[in-house]
């Protein structure tokens, strides 16, 4: 049986997720908890599940659902990788229909051009144009903030 991809957030695994993205992802690693469920509060997130229920795969839309999106935290669990699970979650995403007709959508890889080439994702056109403000150490000074309290 396929596993099934849906946007319902009383479905989501919060603890394989957040596991997931705090100890083994590149991006979010040290990830503190609290960031984490605020993450998903205000973002549309889909869960990847397999036929016993069970979480296999996770992606995550920051929106305003009218003119832009940023895709974020995609992953799926490694026993699930190579079998199409990458592929179904963005099929949903970007079947989603508070995610239509948007002018841009972004996301950021460092291996997995590939995949997101295949639905339409490319290079930025005017680099120039965009810019970024990154606090690369944030998830350790708040996590530092969070022992001293």
């Amino acid at each position: 049986m396929e596993p099934t991809i849906d946007a319902d957030p009383a479905r989501l695994d919060r603890e394989t997720i957040y596991r997931y993205l705090s100890e083994e992802s590149y991006w979010a690693a040290g990830l503190p908890r609290e960031v984490f469920e605020r993450s998903l509060s205000h973002s549309l997130c889909f869960g990847a599940y397999a036929a016993d229920g069970a979480q296999i795969g996770f992606a995550r839309v920051i929106s305003d659902q009218a003119t832009f999106a940023y895709l974020a935290d995609v992953f799926v669990l490694p026993a699930w990788r190579g079998q199409g699970v990458s592929k179904r979650l963005l099929v949903a995403v970007l079947a989603h229909p508070a995610l239509q007709n948007l002018r841009r959508m972004l996301l950021a890889t460092a291996d997995a051009h590939g995949l997101y080439a295949q639905f339409g994702f490319g290079g930025l056109s005017r680099p120039e144009r965009l810019m970024e403000r990154l606090e690369s150490g944030v998830y350790q000074r708040l996590r530092g903030e969070e022992e001293r309290t």
